[in-house]
């Protein structure tokens, strides 16, 4: 049998099956054949299917590593801006100064309030979720912007990626600041990307300046949320965008999918725990009740179905969290002591060394955002925000090469061909 081929027997017969080999990662078994004997495999969940091919990011879960075309999440982070980031992300190298000035004003010449998003979101009844908000405005934008051009070309794909880029914190702050009847701020044009985002946000005037710390933490929580994989949402994107879809809309389809709070929704998960839990001193009946397996609570924000080491932007956001407290002063906070109790327990109990659940990501960003004025509801948009440069570079990437309409199959379990009954005979 060849290096490359994997042998399989179904019934006496052997079928040999090819052997994709990664740059990095586990040898990959080609099973696209099967279906033309009259088979298909069976994953739940897709945890061992490869859906596609990519050469945007690579996670090692085992050995807790993330990387961006081949650089660290860690060096990324201590070096790197969210708009370069997202440079690296859509070309595949990191740019020189010129190119990143050119990116940057690309960007900036996207940014720009259009007033039919005002009225969009003044339309929803302020009971509503900022999350369904953004999700209607993204898929607006596939209105708006549906006969404005094709995505044929490889220039096209990048407008279109820079405009997503642009206005998504804009969006994002529309959907904020619409819900609690508050005016829409200008754009200042001055800021960077972090800083203007916070500006949108909380600013009370054209000229008002967001605290530079904070801008800075807010451009490192995009930067750790920007690409992840084939999680559920880029998945997502890339199965819409497989049918050639509106890219705006598949954008918006990664909203939805990001939504759920066993996806983007688990850092607003996390600040319902902690005030579900209330204090530190009733820590351990609620770890209790995390090893019943009859009980239905569970300990948010630790463990993560990648990773079975620490979450590297876990450990990068751990230190962005401290400066973000320190810089507001809040040396004693009971939802941060309760986390670091959390932290503790996790870190040194069996139960959780043995199941490898250590914090990730959503854990710390869950505190940082709380402390910067956020409410919880708004912690998965603010995600939302940060992916989409990922999203459309993992659609941007799929369009630019061959590919095929996502199609996958199923193990059917239901009942045998019947005959039909008059409704007089059942």
């Amino acid at each position: 049998m060849a290096d490359n081929v994997a042998r399989l027997s179904v019934d006496g017969t052997i079928i040999d099956l090819e052997m994709q080999s990664p740059s990095e990662g586990n040898e990959v078994i080609d099973v696209a054949s099967l279906t033309t004997r009259g088979y298909f495999t069976y994953d739940p969940g897709f945890v061992s299917t490869a859906s596609c091919d990519s050469a945007i990011t690579y996670i090692n879960g085992n050995e807790g590593r993330l990387l961006h075309r081949g650089y660290t999440i860690e060096e990324l982070a201590a070096n790197a801006s969210y708009l370069e980031l997202c440079y690296l992300l859509l070309f595949g190298e990191l740019p020189n100064q010129k190119e990143l000035h050119s990116f940057i004003d690309r960007v900036k010449e996207h940014t720009i309030i259009d007033p039919r998003f005002i009225a969009i979101a003044k339309q929803f009844p302020k009971t509503a979720h900022p999350m369904g908000v953004l999700c209607s405005l993204v898929g607006a934008m596939a209105g708006i912007y549906h006969r404005e051009g094709s995505w044929d070309s490889f220039e096209e794909r990048i407008e279109i990626a820079i405009r997503l880029i642009a206005q998504l914190p804009i969006c994002a702050a529309i959907a904020f600041r619409t819900i609690r009847n508050q005016p829409i701020i200008p754009v200042n044009l001055d800021l960077d990307y972090g800083e203007h985002f916070l500006h949108l946000m909380f600013g009370e005037s054209s000229d008002s300046l967001p605290n530079k710390v904070l801008g800075k933490a807010m451009d490192r929580i995009f930067l750790l949320h920007a690409d992840h994989e084939q999680n559920a949402s880029t998945s997502t994107v890339r199965l819409a965008g497989s049918t050639d879809a509106n890219p705006y809309g598949c954008i918006a389809a990664g909203v939805a999918a990001l939504w759920g709070p066993a996806h983007g929704g688990a850092n607003e998960a996390v600040l319902k725990m902690m005030a579900d839990i209330g204090s530190t001193d009733h820590i351990e009946e609620y770890v209790n009740r995390a090893k019943d397996r009859d009980d239905p609570f569970r300990i948010m924000g630790f463990g993560h179905r990648v990773y079975k080491n620490y979450d590297p932007r876990a450990t990068c956001l751990q230190e962005t969290c401290h400066e973000v407290l320190r810089e507001l002063g809040i040396e004693k906070d009971p939802i941060l002591d309760l986390a670091k109790a959390l932290e503790k327990v996790a870190l040194e109990d069996e139960f959780f060394i043995e199941r490898k659940l250590y914090p990730n990501v959503d854990f710390y960003s869950g505190i940082i955002l709380k402390a910067m004025g956020f409410p919880p509801d708004m912690f998965t948009v603010l995600f939302a925000v940060g992916r989409t440069s990922g999203w459309i570079a993992q659609w941007h990437e799929m369009v630019s090469n061959g590919y095929k309409i996502g199609r996958p199959r199923q193990l059917y379990t239901g009942p045998n061909e019947r005959k039909y009954l008059a409704i007089t005979e059942r």
